[in-house]
């Protein structure tokens, strides 16, 4: 495995959770749903909780959390520009659209979050030792979590537009009243509700 590549891939994942907290932040500002408000204050939480765990990773494997690479810089940039999206749909004055905008944003970076730690996972796989040991055991602990954050938030996206078009939604989506934890759980939530949906 190359050490600085790993190095890169724990910078840059420790500054998108950074990020993820204000993302999450400024999301709680636009959602109206009560369940979404809760589900996202949860999230928030457990974001933090992330930031707390990947900075006692870098710690364990030697690498300075406080290091801004170029990588790091490019992912900070993304996560203002995201927060600067949910600040602009807030200020046209529709809240729907803002909480709309907010879901997309969340998403956008979940998928991020949920493929650094894909990958820390597979990291783990490979080496051994302390180092080894410590990044499976974080990556037990938050995997579930990030699987949750980004099918959770996809869900509530989709229904969220389709009653923004007029259309029948189901709010909470599918995917968080059946728990999915997993692309194959919340895709068989979403079939479940598609007969219910037929023209």
């Amino acid at each position: 495995m190359k050490k600085a590549q790993l190095k890169e891939l724990m910078l840059q994942s420790l500054e998108h959770e950074r990020g993820g907290v204000r993302i999450y932040e400024t999301a709680l500002e636009c959602a109206i749903n009560r369940s979404l408000r809760k589900e996202w204050k949860e999230y928030l939480e457990q974001t933090r909780t992330h930031v707390e765990e990947l900075t006692t990773l870098c710690e364990v494997l030697g690498i300075d959390p406080k290091e801004v690479t170029p990588g790091c810089k490019v992912v900070q940039h993304t996560g203002k520009s995201l927060v600067l999206a949910m600040k602009m749909a807030l200020g046209a004055g529709d809240a729907a659209a803002a909480e709309l905008v907010a879901c997309e944003c969340v998403v956008l970076a979940e998928t991020k979050d949920h493929a650094d730690w894909e990958l820390i996972g597979k990291c783990a796989a490979a080496l051994d030792g302390e180092a080894a040991a410590a990044l499976m055991a974080a990556y037990e602990k938050i995997e579930d979590e990030e699987d949750e954050h980004l099918y959770h938030t996809k869900g509530w996206c989709r229904e969220l537009w389709l009653k923004s078009l007029g259309l029948e939604a189901v709010l909470p989506p599918p995917e968080e009243q059946k728990d999915a934890k997993s692309a194959v759980a919340a895709a068989r939530a979403q079939k479940e509700m598609e007969p219910d949906r037929s023209p």
